[in-house]
This record gives structure tokens, C-alpha cells and sequence, in this order.
């Protein structure tokens, strides 16, 4: 199966859904066959891949409530190796549809493995929260790349991000791995964005991305057309930033992406969350008796004092 990358980070404003359509479509332009996921009720991922709401006939909002299966609401797009599986503003809904299902942080989860299986990678664009519809992308996912844009406030709300990744590794998905953190809106000409670059691999160390994502016009404009960067405009510091990343991922990847395609002749597939282990299974509950999702909404900032976000969870 294809490898499952979350994009999130419950800050807006950082650059997901740019880094989801940029990435997936830097990862297609090297012929590696991706699904670009939207599971974010704005539907700017969608919207900012060309499909309009006419050309959609199905999206993961009725994936969720059951009414289709997953690869009846997949598109086709203009560009050769990428897929979508588009968004809808009906979304807003779900998490109260999804409420009083059994298991409802792993309802993505059931639904992906047959589609995934015609892909290398599958990218994610989560909402900016840490709500049912995050939960289940991280419950579905191998990996999850965190977005920090260059500015103060890059670092906050970080600690309660990582903390909700423990918690899913605890309780639903063993194997999810940060894959890691990208730097986003890179300003070359400012003090700060050095000095916020500097903090930020101060606190995380090897898991941040050689590549950073420079600020600039093209990448901003690209969403207005309807294109990923590199069909906008190829030569542009965005499109080569995220061509850059995609080769980091892929160097970061080859043993997995060889077990992909192993596994499409026929033989054993690597480990990894597509078989969960019924330790997350039998563990979707806590103690008390709580679902995972009622236990995030909780207060798990934790004790006052800690050093840095990295220290809630164990990179």
C-alpha cells in the first residue's frame, strides 16, 4: 500500500494546503502515482487543484458517512500521476454525523486500504484543528509533516499538536511517525525568519526538512488558476522548493516505496498501519472508558516548565 502522509497543524495560516497541492504535484511530476486528499470542510485544496463543484460528483464527505466507497468519489486531474479525492462544504457536518459511530476515529482508516493500494503516496490536507476529522487523518496515516511558518508565534500550539500525536500512537495508530516538520514563508530579507528557523531545528533537531519554502508571488497566485505551482509556473521559487522537498521524502522513503511495489507483484508488503496492530484497536478507549477524541478534547498541555513542544512527545 501507498504511504499515507498527514499534513497538520492546527494553526491556520501555515501553509498546508499550500504544502498538500505543491507536494503531491512535485511527487506526480517524478512519476510516482499520488492521491491528494482534502479532508478540510474549506475545500481550498480542491478548489485550488481546478475542480469546481460541478466537476464533482462524490466527495470524502460521503466516504465518511458511508454512502460511497472511497474510489467511486476519486478524480482524474490535468496532471499526469495525480489523483483527488475532493472536499465539500458539507463536510462541516460530519463530526456531528460521525459522533455516535463505534470506532469513529477510525472511519478514514477503513475506508482507504483499497484505494491506497493503486498509489505510492497519499497526501492529506487536514483542517486547522485537532477535532474528529484530524483525528481520523492521523489515525489513518503513516507519517505526519508539520508546516511551521517563519514567523513569533511559529512554535505555539505545537506542544498540544505533538501531545495528540502521542495520544493516537498510544490508542489507535503505533506506527504513525512525524516525517517531518517544513519550514513555510521563508522570508530571506527578515532577521526572524533565521532566527525562528534557528529555534525551530534548535527544538527538533534532524526531523526538520533541508528544504524551506521561501515566500513568493507565484506560489500564491498558482491556487487563483486552479494549479499546483509547478503547472503555473515551473521556474519559480515555490515549484522548486516543493520539488526539493518531495526529493528529501523520496530519498527518505525508497525502502518503503520498493516494498510498495514488491508488494504489487504479488509478494509480502512491509510493515506498516495498514495493518494495525488490535493492541490500537482494543485501546481506541481509554481507562475510564473515554473515547481518544474526548480524551484530546481535554486540557493536555501538560505540566508547566517544560522545556520545548518536542519534549511532549518522543521524536
Amino acid at each position: 500500500m501507498g504511504k499515507v502522509i498527514a499534513i497538520a497543524n492546527q494553526k491556520g495560516g501555515v501553509g498546508k494546503t499550500t504544502t498538500a497541492i505543491n507536494l503531491a504535484a512535485s511527487l506526480a511530476a517524478t512519476e510516482h502515482s499520488t492521491l491528494l486528499l482534502d479532508i478540510d470542510p474549506q475545500a481550498n485544496c480542491t478548489s485550488g487543484i481546478g475542480l469546481g463543484e460541478d466537476e464533482i460528483s462524490a466527495s470524502i464527505y460521503e466516504v465518511l458517512i458511508g454512502e460511497v466507497p472511497a474510489a467511486e468519489a476519486v478524480v482524474t486531474t490535468e496532471m499526469p500521476f495525480l489523483d483527488m479525492l475532493p472536499s465539500h462544504i458539507n463536510l462541516v457536518g460530519a463530526e456531528i454525523e460521525m459522533i455516535d459511530e463505534m470506532q469513529r476515529e477510525k472511519i478514514l482508516s477503513n475506508a482507504l486500504p483499497r484505494v491506497r493500494r493503486k498509489y505510492d503516496f497519499v497526501v492529506i490536507d487536514c483542517p486547522p484543528s485537532l477535532g474528529l476529522l484530524t483525528l481520523n487523518s492521523l489515525t489513518a496515516a503513516n507519517s505526519v509533516l508539520i508546516p511551521v511558518q517563519a514567523e513569533y508565534f511559529a512554535l505555539e500550539g505545537l506542544g498540544q499538536l505533538l501531545n495528540t500525536i502521542k495520544i493516537v500512537r498510544q490508542h489507535l495508530n503505533p506506527d504513525l511517525e512525524i516525517e517531518g516538520v517544513l519550514l513555510t514563508m521563508f522570508d530571506t530579507r527578515l532577521n526572524l525568519s533565521n532566527q525562528v528557523a534557528r529555534e525551530v531545528r534548535s527544538y527538533f533537531g534532524d526531523k526538520v526538512f533541508e528544504t524551506i519554502v521561501q515566500r513568493n508571488v507565484r506560489l500564491s497566485e498558482a491556487p487563483s488558476f486552479g494549479k499546483p505551482a509547478i503547472l503555473y509556473e515551473a521556474s519559480s521559487k515555490g515549484a522548486k522548493n516543493y520539488m526539493a522537498l518531495a526529493r528529501e521524502i523520496l530519498e527518505k522513503n525508497q525502502e518503503y516505496i520498493e516494498g510498495h511495489h514488491t508488494s504489487e507483484n504479488g509478494e509480502a508488503e512491509p510493515g506498516g498501519n495498514a495493518a494495525q496492530s488490535s493492541t490500537a484497536s482494543s485501546s481506541s478507549e481509554n481507562a475510564d472508558g473515554e473515547s481518544v477524541s474526548e480524551t484530546i478534547g481535554e486540557d493536555s498541555s501538560g505540566a508547566e516548565g517544560e522545556s520545548t513542544p518536542a519534549d511532549d512527545f518522543s521524536l
